[in-house]
C-alpha cells in the first residue's frame, strides 16, 4: 500500500513539474501573442494578461504588417524562411554524413585520429563571427554573392556545420553496428545502409539538430548585417531597424 502511495505521489509529482516547465516555456510565445493584439496604451500602462478581461483585443496591428508595411516586411521573411530552412536541411545532411563516417571509420592524419578531427570541427563554431566577416565580406564581393540568397545559405550552412557534426555524432555512436553488419550481409552497399537504414532510425535526431539548426540561422544578425544591403535581408535586421528607427515598437515586433 505504502509503496503504491509512493508511486501515485511520485507520479503526480512529476506531472506538476511538467505542466510548470510547460508553463514556463509557453508563456513568452503566450505573451508575443497578446502582444500583436494590444493598443500602444495598452502595452505601456503593464502587465495585461488576459484578452477582453485585461485588454480590448485589436487587430490595427496585423492590418498593418499586411497592407501598409507588406513590402516591407514579406521580403525579409521570405528570405528567412528561405535561407534558414535550406542552409539547416544542407548542414543537417552533410553534418549525418560526416559524423557516420567518424563513428564507422578509423582515419588517421598524422598525429589526428577521429576524435582530435571532431574537436577541431566543433572548435570552428567556437571561434567569434566577427574574426572572420571582413574576410567573407571580401571574399563574398570577388564572387558577387553580396545580397544574394545564395551567398547567405553557404554562410548559414558553413556555421550551423559544426552543431550538427556534433550532435549527429552522439545520436550515430548510439545505433548498434549489427545493425548495420546485419545489412551487409543482405547484400546492401555502404551508400543503402546509411540511406536506408541508418536515416529512418534517427529521424528524431535529424529532426532535434534541424530545428537547432534553424534557429541559429533565424536568429543570425552578425553576416545578415555585413553581407546583406536590400534583396537578401532577414527578419533581425528588419526589426533591428525598425527599432533604430522608430522606438521601440512592441505591437509590431510581436
Amino acid at each position: 500500500m505504502k509503496a503504491v502511495r509512493n508511486e501515485r505521489f511520485m507520479k503526480v509529482t512529476t506531472y506538476l513539474l511538467l505542466i510548470a516547465w510547460a508553463v514556463f516555456v509557453v508563456f513568452p510565445l503566450y505573451w508575443m501573442l497578446t502582444t500583436s493584439f494590444k493598443s500602444k496604451l495598452d502595452v505601456f500602462l503593464g502587465p495585461k494578461y488576459i484578452p477582453w478581461v485585461d485588454f480590448k483585443p485589436i487587430v490595427q496591428w496585423w492590418i498593418r504588417i499586411f497592407t501598409v508595411e507588406r513590402e516591407e516586411v514579406i521580403r525579409p521573411l521570405i528570405n528567412s524562411i528561405i535561407v534558414a530552412s535550406i542552409s539547416s536541411l544542407l548542414a543537417v545532411l552533410l553534418g549525418t554524413m560526416a559524423a557516420y563516417g567518424l563513428t564507422r571509420f578509423k582515419f588517421k592524419f598524422g598525429p589526428l585520429r577521429n576524435h582530435d578531427i571532431l574537436v577541431w570541427i566543433v572548435s570552428q563554431r567556437m571561434m567569434p563571427p566577427i574574426v572572420i566577416a571582413l574576410a567573407l565580406f571580401l571574399m563574398f564581393k570577388v564572387v558577387n554573392l553580396l545580397d544574394t540568397r545564395v551567398g547567405m545559405t553557404l554562410i548559414y550552412t558553413a556555421f550551423n556545420l559544426p552543431i550538427a557534426v556534433w550532435m549527429m555524432r552522439n545520436f550515430l555512436s548510439q545505433i548498434p553496428i549489427s545493425i548495420e553488419e546485419a545489412a551487409m550481409v543482405d547484400g546492401a552497399s555502404r551508400s543503402q545502409i546509411f540511406f536506408r537504414v541508418v536515416l529512418p532510425l534517427t529521424l528524431p535526431s535529424l529532426a532535434a539538430t534541424f530545428l537547432l539548426c534553424f534557429i541559429f540561422a533565424w536568429n543570425e544578425f552578425l553576416f545578415a548585417l555585413i553581407l546583406t544591403f536590400d534583396k537578401a535581408s532577414t527578419m533581425p535586421i528588419l526589426i533591428a531597424s525598425q527599432h533604430f528607427q522608430r522606438g521601440p515598437q512592441w505591437w509590431d515586433i510581436s
